[in-house]
């Protein structure tokens, strides 16, 4: 127990090492914003091009500053690297790993038991240990515990472990990482102390559960409920475009609505590191427990239907306004990121829309000011490599069709209004702009 009350008294007065394993969309921002509360951080990652840009103090999301990273090198306050060696260092080790799904939506938690091994094999007593990727309810306590129980040290006696769900919003300007509350649940009482005390020092609010089941169940759920409106309203364009209504007037009308009623978007598609996957993981669980979780499944079939629907209005508007089917056309797809001014490309609806129309014999290209090379993706491997073309009147009137599919602000939408031969928009985006007109079709 001696060990553990170091550990409190190093929290309590911000001498904690605190390592964080992955250092991408999660870990990096975290890492920044656990720095600036005044601990040293130890970032580790297996892209050695990544500890080397942060050693430079270069950052490559968007939303972490390159002034934040250099005044926590400035300050001697982080250090990025590639060695595992080096976890015996820190006071508390948060993980911050993918969780993908494998090929038949079965949740992959590879990444999160390897780096559970990885720990385990440097774990000291005194040490907390907290799991921040996205997982099933139960995770914390039947796969990370057992793994770090290896080493022969017991969770609650020799060091500590909770859960505490990441909620990262990239491209958000109002809600940085320390904004947002941190819910947070530890393997027992003494787990629980620790991790509210570091949390407490970093975020501007902690919200403490009873179990890390619990605090697992909180991450899916938030994200089960998006996936579930955003197919409700993806459905809804369907039905009322049946019927000559346009869903994105509804939606701005029924937002008025002061109570009873939240606004979603539909789109091409979902895309991102939560949306498409998490809900699968709870569905996936379910079954253990011999539950049917209708709506989730439900909401995942419409949600993946999206971009083939979206070809096929494509492929409609060019037959009714260019009076040419979609093969050997040319199309340019605009915007490659999963959501509007970010430059991550993870899970992106845009990428499987270029798969379609290329499957269809057109030929794709695309342009996105953010992301000017395509990087390499698990399940888009063959796109990798190619390179945003110049958005420019020329190349505009080269094409047969624009089809938006992510509206960032960086877009020069009138350009593309006065020099594209037809618009197919995921977004409504050239409606809000105002220049709606007989060469733009929503889809």
């Amino acid at each position: 127990m001696e060990a553990l009350a170091r550990l409190a008294a190093s929290i309590e007065n911000r001498s904690a090492t605190v390592a964080i394993i992955g250092l991408g969309y999660v870990g990096l921002p975290l890492a920044v914003a656990v720095g600036a509360a005044g601990f040293r951080v130890l970032g580790l990652d297996t892209d050695p091009a990544k500890v080397e840009s942060l050693a430079a103090g270069r950052s490559y999301i968007r939303q972490v500053s390159e002034d934040g990273i250099g005044r926590l090198l400035a300050g001697g306050r982080f250090e990025a690297t590639c060695d595992p060696a080096r976890l015996g260092e820190a006071d508390a080790i948060l993980i911050c790993v993918p969780t993908p799904l494998g090929r038949h939506r079965e949740p992959d938690l590879g990444f999160v038991a390897r780096t559970a091994e990885a720990i385990a094999g440097r774990l000291r007593p005194g040490q907390l240990v907290v799991l921040e990727s996205t997982t099933y309810p139960g995770t914390t306590d039947e796969i990370v515990r057992p793994i770090l129980e290896r080493s022969g040290l017991k969770s609650g006696t020799d060091f500590l472990l909770a859960y505490s769900p990441e909620r990262e919003d990239p491209g958000n300007p109002v809600h940085a990482t320390a904004a947002i509350p941190k819910v947070v649940a530890g393997d027992g009482a003494l787990a629980q102390k620790a991790a509210l005390a570091l949390y407490g020092a970093v975020v501007e609010r902690v919200v403490p559960v009873s179990s890390p089941a619990v605090a697992e169940a909180v991450k899916l759920t938030e994200n089960v409920f998006r996936a579930v409106n955003i197919a409700l309203v993806n459905e809804l364009k369907l039905v009322y475009g049946a019927m000559g209504i346009d869903v994105w007037e509804v939606i701005e009308a029924a937002a008025t609505k002061p109570f009873g009623y939240m606004p979603f978007q539909p789109g091409p598609g979902l895309g991102g590191h939560c949306i498409p996957i998490d809900p699968f993981y709870l569905s996936w669980k379910a079954r253990e427990f011999d539950v049917s979780s209708r709506f989730i499944e439900l909401a995942g079939e419409i949600n993946t239907a999206m971009p083939r629907l979206v070809v096929e209005r494509l492929a409609a508007a060019l037959d009714e306004k260019a009076r040419r089917g979609l093969a050997d056309s040319d199309i340019l797809v605009l915007g490659l990121a999963y959501k509007k001014n970010v430059d991550d490309t993870r899970e992106s609806p845009a990428l499987r829309l270029i798969e379609l129309i290329e499957a269809r014999g057109a030929r794709a290209a695309y342009h996105d000011p953010l992301v000017p090379v395509l990087p390499p993706t698990r399940e888009h491997a063959a796109l990798a490599g190619r390179r945003s073309v110049p958005l420019t009147a020329e190349a505009l009137a080269g094409f047969d069709a624009i089809l938006l599919a992510t509206d960032h602000d960086a877009l020069d939408l009138p350009l593309v209004a006065a020099h594209a031969r037809l618009i197919v928009d995921t977004r409504n985006a050239f409606a809000r702009a105002g220049l709606s007109g007989p060469s733009v079709v929503k889809a």
